[in-house]
């Protein structure tokens, strides 16, 4: 009897040894320390970090994607390095070396593949998401054999991935359906040199950004019979030409209902799309030249930072009444925000403070910051779950 008691007791505190080791990912993420090639493992609910990993490469431009389950993020290196890592175990589970320059990935909506979008060479690369072996190679070949840096790589349903040719001036589309042979929609003579685009959260629509004129280029997923079509064209016409300091992210616009809030190009200005018919409504003044615009996941409320040398400061914008109602000081080089998925937190890497800084969206006050060595680009686990990201 005392033996079996005893033996009760060591499953009981194997149990509870085992249970208090496991936990959700659903509150994790990951933050870029991209001075030193880091990876900072993160949770939100309590404002933690939980481990940093090293030997990540060139993450001067580092983007990252998580698979399905939450688990496991793809981190996306300046360098070509395509690196998964356990988020659980808090290491590199496999990097391999895929290309010489690279800009980012996106990972296929049935979870099963990774793309990444490359400089040098020009084109993408897919790969299997569990094993990193490569599955697919699409040259972004245009002009008789000359190669184009790749750009704005999304996910769109139907396992299909979409991007933009920088130097072709096209848009293609690579239906993944059957992975080692994909077939690739073309969209020639967009506009000139598209620098990013985006997809919007319902999959249906991806937009280019032009960087040689002065307009955008949309595709209709839903209808790709009908081809790429200009927008926006002409919305820098009657503004003073300004110094680029640097291209806003466009995968950092925010749609809020039916109006999506767009940063300017070289302007200090946030404008206001009617995504019904894509004509600009507004444009709201302010304080530099926005890089990221991220409405609130419950549309209530839109961040703004900006480009050097404007990137000390935030702005709050009101999206009902379309007016800042709070400008932010945090300190020198805000580069990126990130909100909880349900919006009532935001961090924000502040790169030359050496920190991460959270703040309360309700109140729009600081609340917490944890160190971090050069922080730039903070992703949380939510994204799996969503279009384009």
């Amino acid at each position: 009897m005392i033996l079996r008691g005893l033996m009760l007791l060591v499953l009981l505190s194997s149990a509870f040894s085992l249970s208090a080791e496991l936990r959700g990912t659903g509150d994790m993420g990951v933050v870029v320390e991209r001075a030193n090639g880091q990876l900072l493992i993160v949770e939100h609910t309590n404002d933690r970090r939980l481990a940093e990993i090293d030997g990540l490469g060139d993450l001067s431009h580092a983007s990252v994607v998580f698979s399905r389950d939450e688990r496991y993020a793809y981190v996306f290196g300046r360098d070509g390095g395509l690196t998964r890592v356990d988020l659980l175990e808090g290491k590199i589970v496999k990097r391999v070396m895929q290309s010489g320059n690279s800009i980012g990935g996106a990972i296929s909506q049935d979870g099963r593949l990774v793309a990444v979008s490359n400089y040098e060479p020009g084109g993408v690369r897919v790969f299997d998401a569990d094993t990193l072996e490569l599955v697919a190679d699409i040259p972004a070949e245009y002009a008789s054999g000359k190669l184009s840096k790749t750009v704005g790589l999304v996910d769109a349903p139907g396992n299909r991935f979409v991007f933009s040719l920088y130097d072709g001036n096209q848009i293609w589309i690579a239906d993944m359906t059957d992975p080692g042979k994909p077939v690739i929609t073309k969209f020639e003579d967009i506009g000139k040199a598209p620098y990013d685009a985006l997809i919007s959260p319902d999959g249906r629509y991806y937009i280019a950004g032009l960087f040689g004129e002065d307009s955008m280029a949309l595709v209709d997923l839903w209808h790709p019979e009908k081809g790429s079509r200009k927008i926006l064209q002409g919305y820098l016409a009657h503004d003073e030409k300004l110094p680029v300091y640097k291209m806003p992210h466009l995968e950092g616009w925010g749609m809020a209902g039916r109006y999506a809030f767009v940063p300017a190009v070289g302007q200090h200005k946030v404008l206001v799309i009617d995504t019904n018919d894509w004509k600009q409504v507004d444009a709201i003044e302010v304080h530099g030249q926005p890089v990221f615009v991220m409405v609130r996941p419950d549309s209530r409320q839109v961040w703004v930072n900006f480009a050097h040398p404007n990137n000390d400061t935030v702005q709050v914008i009101d999206v009902e009444s379309r007016e800042i109602v709070k400008t932010l000081k945090p300190g020198k080089a805000v580069l990126h925000m990130e909100f909880t998925p349900r919006g009532e937190k935001l961090w924000m890497s502040v790169r030359d403070e050496d920190r991460i800084d959270i703040y309360d969206t309700r109140t729009m006050e600081k609340t917490g910051e944890l160190p971090a060595s050069k922080p730039s680009g903070i992703f949380f686990t939510d994204r799996a779950h969503r279009i384009g990201l």
